[in-house]
């Protein structure tokens, strides 16, 4: 996640820790650098200058340049003008009106709006022990309902029924009774989306959410388009005043651009991240740890945090077991690969390490390949229960 900006903040900081003293000639050189990096990372023009803006003061300031670690001083002050411009602390769903709660998803065709119903839902019972129903009120893509319907049946998640021929306003409607009688603390409403923005969609959603009067408009937005997905969150913010934001595959995004610039120029705050395919997969939005990731310092809290809800604890006392008493088996194995897998591979571990590019082109050199998971997966699933617990009974010419 946002590779390329750490990579460009590494180099920059790096030159900067190994000077002993600091003039102002070379912490405005830096800061020059830094503004390009932020603009070769797709952030908004006035998001860069702003942020260059907030903190040239500080790092030119007899302070810096008299300090015995001017570096790290410079680093410590650009990390917390990043965390302020990120959005200083993290946005909580607002879950406080009275049973059952309407959210409303909202976003363009292909953003992942019906994917984020579902990780949100999930999100909502494992943290906040909230029962959610999901609705689908996109009437006009084919098999939108459906999609949504299997992602539910796929996680236990409830889904309203469907019925044909009927109005996004009609089916919101029926989810508020179903919803009540159902016992459902939360309704996910996925809203229809389009290829662009247009007056009709405006026009629906704005019915909706009279309707309904939802805790949250949440806008579904997509982290690789960059500053176009900064601009969709400016239209809708104007349209229905949204009140957060999901960054959709944000663990394919090198640059980080509409991360940077989302706070700032819409004034909404990003809630969540969809780091993955998978439905566990799906991150809180915490500045202050985005920011570490950044400036390559890793993010640790979250990578404990993520070992802690997605690791089965039995699982890893067990094999721990097994290991000291000899008795490590490739059942052992394959629970750890697939222990491995549920925290995003060695590439999602890693990417919450400090000095992660470092460790990367070592890996790089290495010639590690992030497959060898799936393979040796496949190998130990070739074998019989018998043979995994005891694999010197293999016949090794096999």
């Amino acid at each position: 996640m946002f590779e390329n900006l750490t990579n460009k903040f590494e180099e920059i900081f790096s030159s900067l820790k190994k000077a002993p003293s600091l003039n102002e000639k070379q912490v405005e050189e830096g800061l020059r650098s830094i503004r390009q990096a932020l603009l070769e990372a797709d952030v908004a023009l006035p998001v860069a200058k702003k942020l260059i803006e907030n903190i040239k003061p500080k790092a030119i300031g007899q302070e810096i340049v008299r300090s015995t670690t001017p570096g790290q001083m410079i680093v410590k002050i650009v990390y917390d003008e990043l965390v302020q411009l990120l959005g200083d602390k993290k946005s909580e769903l607002n879950l406080n009106a009275v049973p059952p709660v309407s959210i409303l998803l909202v976003g363009l065709q292909g953003s992942g709006k019906t994917t984020t119903a579902a990780k949100l839902a999930q999100y909502l019972e494992k943290n906040n022990k909230k029962k959610s129903l999901l609705v689908s009120l996109d009437v006009y893509r084919p098999a939108a309902q459906e999609q949504l319907k299997i992602l539910g049946e796929q996680n236990s998640i409830k889904t309203l029924p469907m019925v044909k021929d009927q109005l996004p306003i009609d089916i919101a409607r029926r989810a508020l009774g179903a919803a009540s009688l159902s016992g459902s603390d939360i309704i996910i409403f996925d809203t229809a989306g389009r290829t662009q923005i247009d007056l009709s969609m405006m026009s629906e959603i704005k019915e909706l959410k009279s309707t309904l009067t939802p805790s949250e408009v949440i806008l579904v937005a997509d982290s690789l388009t960059g500053q176009v997905a900064v601009n969709i969150a400016t239209e809708f913010k104007k349209a229905v005043d949204l009140t957060g934001i999901v960054l959709t595959r944000a663990d394919g995004d090198g640059r980080g651009g509409a991360a940077v610039s989302m706070k700032f120029t819409t004034g909404v705050p990003i809630k969540f991240l969809g780091v993955g395919e998978k439905i566990e997969n799906f991150e809180v939005f915490h500045p202050d740890r985005i920011a570490n990731r950044i400036l390559g310092m890793g993010d640790i809290v979250s990578l404990v945090e993520k070992a802690s809800q997605d690791l089965d604890q039995e699982n890893i006392k067990k094999t721990e077991e097994n290991l000291r008493s000899g008795a490590f088996s490739m059942e052992d194995y394959l629970n750890q690969l697939r222990q491995m897998k549920k925290m995003g591979g060695m590439e999602g571990v890693l990417s919450m390490l400090p000095g992660v590019s470092k460790i990367k082109k070592q890996m790089d050199n290495a010639n590690i390949d992030e497959n060898i998971i799936k393979i040796n997966e496949a190998i130990i699933l070739s074998m019989t229960k018998e043979e995994r617990l005891n694999p010197k009974i293999i016949n090794a010419s096999r």
